[in-house]
């Protein structure tokens, strides 16, 4: 199940990302958005989780836990239209 993930701090890499989720299941793929041309962190990504009942555990761990001094907002991410 893929999670959006926003409010991430920009110094956060995916490995630190992933790291946090690992601690409520296993952790599938981590992907933070970057700016196509500065490089810096949009402050959002995704995060899919291998099973359904590890993502809402990490929901319910994450969502609102400060990282860095920030309050990430963890949701199931929408499919994207094709």
């Amino acid at each position: 199940m893929k999670l959006f993930v926003k409010n991430i701090d920009r110094d956060i890499n995916e490995a630190q990302l992933e790291s946090l989720f690992a601690q409520h299941g296993e952790v599938v793929s981590t992907k933070i958005v970057y700016d196509k041309i500065t490089w810096e962190s949009k402050g959002f990504g995704f995060v899919e989780m291998g099973k359904k009942t590890d993502a809402y555990k990490a929901i319910d761990a994450l969502n609102g836990k400060e990282l860095k001094g920030r309050a990430l907002s963890v949701e199931v991410a929408l499919e994207k239209p094709r």
